[in-house]
């Protein structure tokens, strides 16, 4: 059974910087799209970043771009989100996702999504 672990939540302040990590069980990122999402209180879920693995190619957000980066481990099987000059905006619960199927490139739709870790709360005080 494949699940999807995220970690790295917590509270921070305005400005700060975090790192959230996404690490498969059951398979590899190998040849998958991987994608961060979050979910503000109130608010639709929304796209933030994703990565196609064998390509390398990544896409981010507007309201992302500049500020947060996505990195990876092969090694270690994990990819992980660095946000910098986090906004108040940016408080949400985040969500990593992973496509298997047509996985070329880095994917924007959810609904594309097959496995969906259960979250991590990210907190950004003023």
């Amino acid at each position: 059974q494949v699940q999807l672990a995220e970690s790295g939540g917590g509270l921070v302040q305005a400005g700060d910087s975090q790192r959230l990590s996404c690490a498969p069980s059951g398979r590899t990122f190998s040849s998958d799209a991987v994608g961060w999402f979050r979910q503000a209180p109130g608010k639709e879920r929304e796209f933030v970043a994703a990565i196609a693995w064998s390509s390398g190619n990544t896409r981010y957000a507007d309201s992302v771009k500049g500020r947060f980066t996505m990195s990876r481990d092969n090694a270690k099987n994990t990819l992980y989100l660095i946000m910098n000059s986090l906004k108040p905006e940016d408080t949400a619960v985040y969500y990593c996702a992973a496509r298997t199927i047509g996985a070329w490139y880095p994917t924007v739709e959810e609904d594309m999504y097959d496995y969906w870790g259960q979250g991590t709360q990210v907190t950004v005080s003023s």
